[in-house]
């Protein structure tokens, strides 16, 4: 029962909680492997045992019971419109379809040959770097790379980066904790715009393909079926929204942790223990499809339980003195990209991404330094900063 259970009150933008949330995961995860998290009105799991197993259990999944579906207001109406054509909030046999589809055209050959193209960028983008004074590192290198990259890939300009940019930064607002009208009404406007964007490029693609992920996702095709127009929108949304937000954070986070521990030799390794010590994602929900019992707790129908990936990420029974950074550290897989059927289908590029970018910057710049500490945005569920001031 929800009384037994630990209790904690912890805003999610309280200003101490957004610089350090992880002080408050240890106090939840001390109660047990399920907390009652009081201000999100639900049970959440911290520990790694009970993320991961709560991530792959098919009686919890992403999509609301259809009885049970929460109503929309009707200003979020065009919002929702596009998600609810989103493998990342689908089940099957929605979801199967959709993946195989997806995976059909997102091959690991596809995502390999990009390989030198991520170099050659990050070069670039190096090479830009401003002279003299501190500059933003967020501004000048980890925003820019994985945008260009998704550009590139779907074969749109990548002169709209900075609308795409912008379109994607509003619309993950409204996975932000306390969002205001305001920022719904941003988020809406982004989707309007982005979908207009995207949809005429799909149109470009089926009268004149070309060697790119918008006409491979047109072509695939998985036992006779085939993407739909609404489908080929989302997904191309979702393919932006989803690798550039999290692959912004984990450079932002990964070079403040990189700097601050004096770590500069980039290999597999060492890229493993970013992602898991601070990653971007915090938060991932799941609705219950059946009175079950999990953990101690008698969950029903319809109710939600979050995942809280970072905190089971440092949890000491899974990984001994998690606070630590060390790359040679043995554990088992991280839950930075989630797990089950959701596994994020971006991992193997964001992973590409993040080696590559850090690889280039570090051998570049061998004396870049903090020019100030760094602050987190207040964007729970995420975790990013605001900005990297350093200096080379």
């Amino acid at each position: 029962m929800v009384a037994a259970m630990l209790t904690l009150s912890q805003s999610p933008t309280d200003p101490a909680f957004v610089q350090d949330p992880y002080p408050f995961y240890d106090r939840a995860r001390a109660g047990g492997d399920l907390f009652f998290w009081d201000d999100y009105g639900m049970p959440c799991a911290t520990s790694h045992r009970a993320v991961s197993a709560l991530l792959r259990d098919r009686r919890l999944g992403r999509e609301a019971p259809p009885d049970i579906v929460p109503a929309i207001p009707p200003h979020l109406a065009p919002f929702y419109a596009v998600e609810a054509h989103s493998m990342l909030e689908l089940e099957p046999p929605r979801h199967t379809r959709l993946r195989a589809l997806v995976l059909r055209a997102f091959t690991s050959r596809r995502i390999v040959a990009l390989g030198p193209e991520i170099t050659r960028l990050a070069h670039d983008l190096i090479d830009r770097f401003p002279q003299g004074g501190p500059f933003d590192l967020l501004d000048a290198f980890a925003r820019p790379l994985p945008v260009i990259i998704i550009c590139r890939l779907l074969g749109v300009p990548e002169d709209r980066a900075d609308d795409l940019l912008a379109w994607s930064n509003a619309m993950v607002g409204m996975y932000q904790a306390r969002r205001t009208r305001a920022e719904e009404e941003a988020a809406v406007a982004a989707t309007q715009a982005f979908t207009a964007f995207i949809t005429g490029y799909i149109a470009e693609k089926r009268r004149a393909p070309g060697d790119d992920l918008i006409t491979q996702l047109i072509a695939a095709e998985e036992a006779g079926e085939k993407l739909t127009t609404d489908e080929l929108i989302t997904t191309c949304i979702l393919l932006l929204n989803a690798g550039h937000e999290a692959t912004v954070h984990t450079l932002g986070n990964g070079v403040a942790t990189l700097l601050r521990e004096g770590f500069t030799a980039i290999d597999e390794a060492v890229v493993e223990e970013v992602i898991r010590h601070d990653p971007p994602l915090h938060m991932f929900t799941r609705w219950v499809y059946e009175d079950v019992t999990l953990f101690g707790h008698d969950f029903k129908r319809g109710d939600q339980v979050a995942c809280l990936l970072a905190a089971a990420n440092r949890d000491p029974a899974a990984y001994p003195d998690p606070a630590r950074f060390d790359p040679a550290r043995k554990g088992p897989q991280n839950t930075s990209f989630g797990g089950g059927i959701h596994f994020c289908v971006g991992a193997p590029l964001a992973r590409l991404e993040i080696t590559l970018a850090l690889q280039a910057l570090f051998a570049r710049c061998p004396d870049l330094q903090l020019a100030e500490a760094p602050r987190y945005a207040n964007v729970y569920h995420f975790h990013g900063l605001e900005r990297l001031m350093v200096t080379r």
